[in-house]
């Protein structure tokens, strides 16, 4: 039968402390405070010495517990002296204590070096991240964190003006100690956590841990009615939108980062200049040249219309005259590997404009995609298959030129960051018109066509999936469009195939599809 101890909710007094951080912003001075209201500090290595330097009586861990730290300081505080104290049931346990010379802990502050920092590393190998996974830390937190009903933890330097208020008062409060229980676990866990992610040898394995830091507050979700908050991976340092520098402009809001890190997943797959306008995750205009003012103009007017508001995303430094022609019209951010100061001077014109510096950035890379379904996580790796020129086949009697595969290679890296059911039409290398989101595929074509009006003659139509009719291709009879691709495997190809060659257009099968829900 489960033991069922009772948990005292009483306030409790403070007068040992043992003290062991890695991050020792206010240490010092929480120190200094705890010395001024009588507690006794005990304390390891660095913290120790922090503390003697600044004149404030410490006991060395090894001079309490009579053993030193051996083996490169592998062993310190994993003692009974020291997990007793901080273990032990203060309504139980006193004999034992007594019997076996054991002084109550009754704070512990404790935070635990970053082994995230050093995976992040690019000299980390296997042996250094091993020997910078902290044992004694977590084994004391967690104890501490255990006894709540007669032992307070601090994990977060945030938390110590809290716990010296209250103690100026007289006692700490269950309800204080309970969340920093909380906190503190949660600690332990994210720790716990990275080393298991850098340790497993699979992507995707049987267990799949995940844990992010805050990263910001924000005022609402996706509608002033949700909450919401950014997190980052810990220790991720690359270029990306949660670690942006932001020039100017006003805090990011939930659908500005969605936007936002969809237009920067959609130029880095271009190695040309390049720019992405993004209007409700869908990137609206996408045009690729030499110039990278010219790129900006045709990205942005292959559908003013939805791009006024958006997002707006370059993958080169952002020049003054670029800047110029940015605030002519209204878009809500601007963001490039870099800027040119030129260019900072002119977007201070316009203040709510956000202004984001995301730093050098490559293609796209193979990471985890993770989404919430009631119950559970849904998760895969990203899109990133490449399509070239060799994973084309020509399946009809009018062949396409060499310019037409070309730009039916473009639309496939812009398509595959619209909402599925997706059709795209180009030309020269900039999008004409988008169909995105639909629920069929003939709508989809319908809306294309439409956003792109005349300019679709001699264009390029991209499906994300198959034509499951020759419905799509009766629509697009008339338009002058010259070429289709789309992947292939419907039962009814033959038929779309023939209605290709009854009107005179090309189609390439893909062999594979670029779905996104």
């Amino acid at each position: 039968m489960l033991n069922n101890p009772t948990l005292t909710q009483n306030p409790i007094k403070v007068k040992r402390a043992l003290i062991s951080v890695f991050d020792k912003t206010g240490v010092v001075e929480l120190s200094r405070s705890l010395h001024g209201l009588g507690v006794k500090i005990l304390s390891t290595g660095g913290t120790a010495r922090a503390l003697k330097n600044a004149d404030i009586p410490v006991t060395h861990v090894s001079d309490y517990t009579k053993f030193p730290e051996i083996m490169d300081g592998r062993v310190k505080t994993i003692n009974p002296l020291v997990e007793g104290g901080i273990l032990g049931l203060r309504d139980k346990h006193t004999i034992d204590a007594e019997l076996n010379q054991i002084q109550w802990i009754d704070l512990v502050v404790c935070n635990l070096y970053p082994f995230s920092d050093i995976i992040s590393h690019e000299n980390c190998d296997l042996a250094l991240a091993l020997e910078n996974v902290d044992i004694g830390g977590p084994t004391m937190i967690r104890s501490a964190a255990k006894n709540l009903g007669w032992v307070c933890v601090i994990v977060d330097p945030s938390d110590y003006s809290t716990v010296v208020n209250e103690l100026q008062s007289g006692k700490i409060l269950f309800e204080t100690r309970q969340k920093l229980s909380a906190k503190a676990f949660g600690h332990t866990a994210q720790y716990d956590t990275i080393i298991h992610n850098y340790l497993k040898d699979e992507y995707l394995t049987d267990d799949l841990s995940l844990t992010f830091e805050k990263h910001s507050e924000m005022r609402y979700g996706e509608n002033p009615h949700q909450t919401a908050a950014s997190y980052k991976i810990p220790g991720n340092n690359e270029p990306n939108i949660l670690n942006a520098k932001i020039h100017q402009g006003k805090q990011l809001s939930y659908n500005n980062i969605m936007d936002a890190d969809g237009a920067l997943a959609c130029v880095r797959e271009f190695d040309e200049p390049s720019c992405v306008v993004v209007k409700h995750s869908n990137p609206c205009g996408v045009a690729v040249s030499n110039d990278l003012l010219d790129v900006f103009n045709r990205a942005f007017n292959a559908d003013a219309m939805s791009a006024f508001g958006g997002i707006v995303a370059f993958n080169r430094t952002c020049t003054e005259q670029v800047a110029e022609a940015i605030t002519s019209v209204f878009v809500e951010i601007v963001l490039a590997p870099n800027f040119e100061p030129e260019a900072l001077d002119i977007f201070k014109k316009k203040k709510n404009l956000r202004v984001l510096e995301i730093g050098e950035f490559d293609k796209r890379t193979n990471k985890l995609e993770v989404r919430n379904v009631d119950g559970g996580l849904l998760v895969q790796d990203t899109d990133t298959k490449i399509l070239t020129k060799d994973d084309l086949t020509i399946v009809t009697k009018i062949q396409p030129s060499e310019k037409d595969i070309e730009t039916a290679l473009f639309t496939w890296k812009v398509l595959r960051h619209a909402k599925s059911n997706g059709i795209l039409i180009a030309k020269n290398n900039t999008t004409i018109g988008l169909g995105a989101g639909q629920v069929s595929r003939v709508d989809a074509v319908h809306m294309a066509l439409r956003k792109g009006g005349k300019n679709v003659k001699g264009g390029v139509l991209a499906s994300d999936a198959f034509f499951p009719f020759r419905d799509s291709i009766d629509a697009i009879k008339d338009s002058g469009l010259r070429v289709v691709v789309q992947p292939g495997g419907s039962i009814r190809d033959q038929e779309v195939i023939d209605a290709c060659d009854e009107y005179g257009i090309a189609m390439i099968f893909t062999g594979v599809r670029c779905f996104k829900h």
